[in-house]
């Protein structure tokens, strides 16, 4: 996606502005009078224990991102839908081994045979929807591929669930490797592990219920910011543009997902989403509020250029971006890992996947449960 605001460095990320206003607001724990000191040394040995409980249940990494321990109030939505945390986070992992997944790179093919086989053998119909791009550096071309995993293929009623696959060329935004290697965990992974794990869930939904995945190449093939704006969402572009000249069946709404791995899972509305779609927005969140998931936060907090935009836009699909662009959140006080050699798995969560998961298989249920009473 691109940078909020725009694609200039000097505007601040939601992550430095939420930063700013902590410190403008005179966020401070004083641990000056006898009880303070008593409730801060409190504190410390309770997160010790916190930090070794989680040491303990990671197997000793000290970094596991698996989900051995879930929440309770959320154990009973995974076992329904079949949904696995521990799963999904090794389909995160995997994809991540494959290294980085620039549009048309050797790393590319490799995950687009990987999914191709992945989705077939799950019981999709999968194909590509091929298209031409130019390279930014060389001019040369570039083999584009969106991947389609469909569900039920005959159903005529059919919904979107789509998420990009491709990695930034590099970590541009990382203040000591700008060019070095970025995996693109929660950018760009997390959403390809989301649609795996969903896959498990398919034969719990109804049969008159169509569902595209869409895997969308090119979504920045962005080498030089200034120089290659252009490049930002051609897969998505080409794919509403086929839409929009009757090439590709309209689907009824659908949802993008991006970087919804993070550990401290928290997603608002997206002031774009909420423009061009707002009541499928307050539907998502209502079923999120149902199964009492309080990850998905009702209101807005930042504005995102996106996938999303040129399905709003060309394809008039209404269309609502899942993003947790606070990487990690804010209360963290720690770098930012977007679009930096940070962002790796272990900054990543299993249980977050599912979560998102959990919320849209019940908006999909609801949604051909209301279209089928009409």
């Amino acid at each position: 996606m691109e940078h909020p605001g725009g694609a200039s460095g000097a505007h601040s990320s939601p992550l430095d502005r939420s930063w700013s206003a902590r410190q403008e607001s005179g966020d401070s724990v004083s641990v000056g009078s006898p009880k303070s000191v008593l409730r801060w040394t409190l504190g410390l040995a309770l997160l010790g224990l916190l930090l070794a409980l989680a040491w303990w249940s990671g197997g000793g990494t000290g970094g596991s991102a698996k989900a051995t321990l879930i929440d309770p109030k959320h154990r009973k939505l995974f076992e329904a839908w079949q949904l696995n945390p521990d799963r999904a986070f090794g389909y995160l992992e995997s994809i991540c081994a494959l290294g980085t997944r620039v549009s048309g790179s050797p790393g590319m093919e490799r995950q687009q045979k990987l999914l191709a086989d992945f989705f077939r053998k799950a019981g999709a119909e999968v194909s590509f929807q091929e298209f031409p791009a130019r390279h930014p550096q060389t001019g040369q071309p570039v083999a584009m591929k969106n991947l389609i995993a469909r569900w039920n293929p005959s159903a005529k009623r059919r919904w979107l669930l789509a998420a990009h696959y491709d990695t930034r060329p590099f970590p541009d935004r990382d203040p000591k490797q700008p060019q070095g290697v970025f995996l693109g965990a929660n950018d760009g992974a997390s959403g390809v592990a989301l649609m795996q794990e969903l896959s498990h869930a398919m034969k719990k939904l109804p049969d008159s219920l169509g569902l595209d995945m869409v895997l969308f190449d090119g979504e920045e093939l962005i080498f030089d910011e200034a120089r290659d704006r252009e490049l930002y969402f051609l897969g998505s572009t080409h794919f509403a543009q086929q839409i929009a000249a009757g090439g590709h069946h309209r689907y009824e709404a659908g949802v993008l997902v991006d970087m919804i791995a993070d550990k401290y899972l928290e997603i608002f509305y997206e002031t774009n989403s909420y423009r061009f779609a707002p009541e499928l927005v307050r539907e998502i969140w209502k079923v999120a509020d149902r199964l009492d998931i309080r990850a998905f936060v009702p209101r807005t907090r930042y504005e995102i250029r996106d996938d999303h935009l040129p399905l709003n836009q060309i394809a008039k699909i209404p269309v609502v971006d899942l993003i947790d662009f606070d990487y990690p959140r804010p209360s963290s006080r720690q770098a930012g890992y977007w679009h930096t050699t940070q962002d790796t798995p272990d900054k990543c969560s299993g249980e977050s996947i599912c979560l998102v998961g959990g919320v849209l298989l019940e908006w999909l249920k609801d949604r051909v449960a209301a279209t089928t009473n009409r």
